[in-house]
């Protein structure tokens, strides 16, 4: 699975979000300036043919759904990039620890953390 470039990630992002979309829902939702229509059909259209998109024709228009679900894509790059070994000497609680301290933390979400290890940890 190839990695998406900036602005293909921001019109996946966007399809993930609302599951079928026109190109006018994409252009709605991207952030100012707005990208001229044929630029993000552009777009649409490598998305479809990289295999990400699907396309059904409606009327004279075109409807997107996502052809790639977004946990399979996050799955796959973030094996690809390896963050753990890359960044962290390959320490799962290096990395989790240095996220953690730039996040302030509340006591819920550091309780929520624990469960999800520990959950793990049982499997």
């Amino acid at each position: 699975m190839v990695q998406l470039a900036k602005r293909e990630d921001q019109i996946m992002e966007i399809v993930w979000q609302q599951g079928n979309v026109f190109i006018r829902d994409i252009i709605e939702e991207l952030p100012e300036p707005k990208p001229h229509y044929n630029s993000v059909a552009t777009i649409v259209k490598i998305l479809v043919k990289k295999g990400f998109l699907n396309s059904e024709k409606i009327g004279n228009t075109h409807q997107y759904s996502a052809a790639v679900a977004f946990e399979d894509y996050r799955r796959e790059h973030l094996g690809e990039m390896n963050i753990k070994k890359k960044f962290f000497g390959g320490s799962f609680s290096s990395m989790v620890a240095h996220f953690a301290k730039g996040e302030n933390l509340s006591e819920e979400e550091i309780a929520e953390l624990v469960s999800v290890i520990n959950k793990n940890k049982d499997a």
